[in-house]
């Protein structure tokens, strides 16, 4: 695939953006008053502290209820999600089935993990143009608006060859010490496909698609989970912990610790999210939008931070295998005599255009459709 050269900000330039590094060690920069240039955002995309943004309306989905059958639960979840999703992409989940004992284990093994020394957590650093490892900010591939956060990435499959691909990747990347952690991602990782799957379903149901279209495209899923660490800052009303983007990938699902710091744009605002232990909050990606034909929006956010509390999240990442060819199903075209919003793509291609060539933002999906238009 060509490297791409567009005048945008957006477009990352290997050579001009990964000379020179910044060191993003959390240990340090918590506590310092005056923190580097190169996390300042601009004032424009600086967050509004005070007043505090208003919390979001989350629309709540009974996943048990909606299983149940039982006609109102099920009409109610379809025209929650169906709302949710043409608004603005965002909604939770709960009544999941999830273990809630091995959310907790995923958390305590996330603590032990970004309380390490940074030398010991660079062993497992990403390389550019790779998505799996540690990300200490994101120093080797940007040179201003870093996030102040750090990420463990690793990817899932849920092809019957790659049973333990988690596991695996612990055990031969990270070292034996990390047995038990593997352990725990790999079923942590397999729950969330089985959770997407089932939000799939509601999903099809809700855009009027045949039930079980959704959940077949995605059964043999290729996704990613990420351990998401944002440490104190003592000035965060000028950085911030995630910067404004859509996800490029179709669905993700979080789950935040007790400190609040997501934030959803609705209504030309920014709204945070309140943190609730037995839920998981889900939002729409740029993928599933294209899959949808724009029906259903990918979810605007960002994460803001504070100057006492870390802050954790882990997100899965739901995304179709790497062959499958993103495409609407035809009722979503031709029922409607809606026109194709976005050209055919491949999961992987994107995949790598935000990878090597594209900062995500905002406006990832317009720029990647753009650029597959000048591929011979």
């Amino acid at each position: 695939m060509p490297h791409v050269i567009l005048n945008s900000p957006s477009l990352v330039s290997p050579s001009k953006e990964t000379t020179s590094p910044l060191v993003f060690d959390a240990s340090i920069l918590q506590k310092e008053t005056k923190i580097p240039s190169q996390f300042v955002w601009p004032d424009h995309e600086k967050p509004c502290l005070e007043p505090p943004s208003p919390p979001l309306d989350v629309p709540s989905i009974d996943l048990k209820a909606f299983f149940s059958g039982e006609p109102l639960a099920v009409s109610n979840a379809i025209a929650l999600v169906s709302s949710a999703c043409k608004d603005h992409g965002f909604f939770q989940v709960c009544n999941h089935g999830v273990d809630q004992n091995l959310i907790n284990e995923c958390h305590n093994m996330m603590n032990t993990f970004f309380g390490m020394p940074l030398l010991e957590k660079r062993k497992v650093e990403r390389k550019f143009g790779e998505y799996c490892g540690y990300a200490s900010s994101f120093t080797n591939r940007f040179s201003s608006k870093l996030p102040w956060k750090e990420t463990l990435s690793f990817r899932y499959s849920a092809d019957p060859n790659c049973s333990s691909i988690v596991q695996d990747y612990f055990l031969n990347v990270m070292g034996k010490e990390f047995h038990d952690f593997g352990t725990v991602c790999q079923e942590y990782s397999e729950a969330m496909s089985k959770l997407s799957l089932d939000i799939m379903e509601l999903l099809g149901m809700s855009l009027g698609i045949e039930r079980s279209l959704l959940r077949d495209f995605y059964k043999e899923n290729d996704s990613i989970l990420r351990l998401n660490y944002y440490p104190p800052c003592q000035k965060p009303d000028l950085t911030l912990g995630t910067g404004p983007h859509c996800d490029p990938t179709s669905l993700t699902i979080l789950h935040q610790d007790n400190v609040a710091g997501l934030e959803v744009f609705v209504d030309e605002k920014w709204h945070s999210v309140t943190p609730c232990s037995g839920a998981f909050v889900v939002n729409i990606g740029d993928t599933f939008m294209a899959l949808s034909n724009g029906l259903y929006k990918s979810c605007l956010h960002r994460a803001v931070v504070n100057t006492e509390n870390p802050r954790k999240s882990i997100a899965f990442f739901l995304s179709p295998r790497m062959d499958k060819v993103v495409r609407p199903p035809k009722a979503l075209v031709e029922d409607n005599n809606r026109r194709r919003m976005y050209p055919d793509f491949k999961w992987s291609t994107l995949l790598e255009f935000t990878q090597k060539h594209y900062r995500a933002d905002m406006k990832t999906l317009d720029a990647f459709s753009n650029w597959l238009q000048t591929i011979p």
